[in-house]
């Protein structure tokens, strides 16, 4: 009797251990489902831009903390070099790559608890694993790039602003700290943000406390990126030493390259005595070798980008409906380039390993991305049908069943759709359109599909017990 007495007492504690473990453990299962891609391709998914990332924490920590100031630091966000160097360290980038599927994980779980509670419980990781089976959203995770920070800020706004009584203290301040570094890991991302504010702010049953700690995240990304960039250069800069983006994107559009033709006679611009390096290609103009950036010495690259604000201003004035149309058909192109076709394997990251992380090299070197097995493109195909998919199953559920839909789940698939818009004009009209821009946002759209599927099944499964005694 008193064994019987004590496993009694004791089976209480027991459950109510097992109930506290259980978000840790679906965690733990989530971040493992979302890594498939880099398990399966035997290293952390890599792309040219990561060896930069890897290579530049180092020289903003020692300017940073030892003040062994650098002529140079790099042009990618310094903010997210420095944040991912203790977890490689110049030896292993796997850290960074599970650091990334476990946030995506956490803010999935969030974002399910907040707007379908019921499917919070076991359907989760049901959730969690046909997301990683239909979208995009693992291999950004497995992806080293600040990608997936991108695609996880505007979540974690629209929890923050739609949703903070929903959420513990605790919630609300990991977001705001993960929200500001997630800002501050690219440029663009403040761009998308700051739009992401304005539907927060109007949907209905606002509240302009949570939208106010949403807006005062960006606020804080761009204090610190200000400061850093001040700290490194002298002066305050969101952008640091980046090359010209835009002025290279309107000259390979055309209005641009027409306007210094037939302008630069009267012009002392940098620009204008290379026009023989002008180009339809902005990659080539920024990036080769040969091409008009990598032409100019220091001071004329500075001369030039101290030009390029005048410069884009007079070509819109000159040739606003061709700068209009150019930037409409390269946004329209961007909405619809997505896929995981920029993942392949290139020469220049095997080549890079010696300098950035020598011991992995062999890693790397067997690994299917280095190879070039990877099936991307039956994967890219298969993700755009899912894609399709989803865009219709959601607003047709969301529209039939209005009533009996979570609001918050409404408004989450008003919101993703919306960043996919905004995402679009952010990098298709200012950089160039690449299927990996778009990648980073689209799986919002079969998040939000399957959430509405649950919703709904859920919906249909409480009816029939409620009908069930009558029947």
């Amino acid at each position: 009797m008193p064994n019987l007495l004590a496993e009694v007492s004791i089976a209480p504690r027991i459950r109510a251990r097992g109930i506290r473990l259980r978000p840790a453990m679906d965690l733990g299962f989530a971040t493992v489902i979302l890594a498939w891609p880099a398990i399966y391709n035997g290293f952390p998914l890599l792309y040219p831009d990561t060896m930069t990332y890897l290579a530049d924490g180092r020289t903003v920590a020692r300017a940073l903390f030892l003040h062994q100031f650098s002529e140079y630091y790099g042009m990618r966000s310094l903010i997210y070099s420095l944040v991912i160097l203790p977890l490689h360290q110049n030896r292993t980038a796997w850290p960074i790559m599970v650091l990334q599927c476990f946030l995506a994980a956490w803010m999935l779980r969030l974002l399910v608890r907040c707007t379908v509670p019921a499917v919070a419980g076991s359907m989760f990781l049901v959730v969690a694993a046909v997301l990683s089976a239909i979208s995009a959203l693992p291999w950004c995770a497995s992806l080293v790039l600040p990608d997936v920070l991108g695609s996880l800020v505007y979540p974690a706004m629209f929890l923050l602003a739609r949703a903070p009584e929903k959420l513990s203290r605790g919630d609300k301040i990991a977001l705001c700290v993960f929200a500001l570094l997630g800002i501050a890991s690219h440029i663009t991302f403040f761009v998308i943000a700051t739009a992401v504010c304005l539907p927060l702010l109007f949907l209905p049953g606002r509240s302009l406390r949570g939208a106010a700690a949403a807006a005062g995240c960006i606020a804080a990304a761009a204090a610190c990126t200000l400061a850093l960039n001040a700290w490194l250069y002298g002066h305050p800069s969101l952008s640091g030493d980046r090359p010209p983006f835009l002025a290279a994107r309107i000259i390979a559009d055309g209005p641009g390259r027409w306007y210094l033709q037939g302008q630069c006679a009267s012009l002392n611009w940098v620009v204008c005595a290379h026009l023989d390096k002008l180009s339809d290609d902005s990659d080539q103009m920024l990036w080769a070798s040969d091409g008009l950036w990598e032409s100019l010495t220091d001071d004329e690259q500075e001369r030039m980008l101290d030009e390029e604000t005048h410069f884009v201003i007079a070509t819109v004035r000159t040739y606003p409906r061709a700068v209009l149309q150019r930037s409409a058909s390269n946004l329209w192109q961007q909405l619809q380039m997505f896929g995981l076709k920029d993942l392949e394997g290139t020469q220049y990251m095997a080549a890079s390993f010696a300098q950035v992380m020598p011991a992995e090299r062999a890693a790397y070197l067997h690994s299917r991305q280095a190879r070039n097995a990877l099936p991307l493109q039956g994967l890219s195909q298969f993700q755009a049908w899912m894609f399709l998919a989803s865009a219709v199953i959601a607003p047709v559920l969301l529209t039939a069943f209005r009533g009996r839909m979570p609001p918050l789940l409404l408004q989450l698939a008003m919101v993703s759709f919306f960043v996919l818009l905004v995402n679009a004009a952010a990098t298709g009209p200012i950089s160039v359109p690449e299927a990996r821009f778009q990648s980073r946002v689209a799986w919002l759209i079969p998040f939000v599909a399957e959430l509405c599927v649950a919703a709904w099944l859920l919906e249909r499964r409480r009816s029939s017990i409620r009908s069930g005694p009558d029947a």
